[in-house]
């Protein structure tokens, strides 16, 4: 089984979302060993309410734990999880992903320091940059 890791608000799960957890479980195709299928398995951080206060500039709209259980819910999510309230890399050595998806969009301090800090950690974790899929339509801020 390959363990994906991906991070995010999830005010709302849309079809932009839809497509970043099916890009994210692909990538454990890309992993396979000669001869063996590997099962993906979708790990995702739900950002607590003030990180992605601090890391939006806004307040979400609806509280950590309604957007975590609809995360939770979603047919493409194996497991769901509550990011850290400081810093972020505690719950991922937690979780122990074999790669990381990050969004299109997704930028920062944690972005820019992830590699290092994972080594850090002691972890080897593979981290991949998904496509976007139709910004302009698919983004929260435009369907709220």
């Amino acid at each position: 089984m390959t363990r994906i890791m991906v991070f995010g608000t999830f005010d709302m799960v849309h079809p932009g979302h839809e497509d970043f957890f099916k890009q994210a479980r692909r990538l454990a195709a890309l992993s396979e060993v000669e001869g063996s299928s590997v099962k993906p398995y979708l790990i995702v951080s739900v950002a607590r309410d003030s990180a992605a206060a601090r890391i939006r500039g806004m307040a979400p709209r609806r509280h950590e734990s309604e957007r975590l259980a609809a995360v939770a819910a979603h047919e493409l999510v194996d497991k769901a999880v509550m990011g850290d309230e400081v810093g972020y890399i505690r719950h991922i050595v937690e979780e122990k992903p074999d790669i990381i998806a990050l969004g299109y969009d997704q930028r920062g301090e944690y972005v820019e320091h992830l590699e290092e800090d994972l080594k850090k950690e002691g972890m080897n974790v593979r981290i991949v940059r998904l496509a976007a899929h139709k910004p302009d339509v698919y983004k929260t801020s435009k369907l709220i």
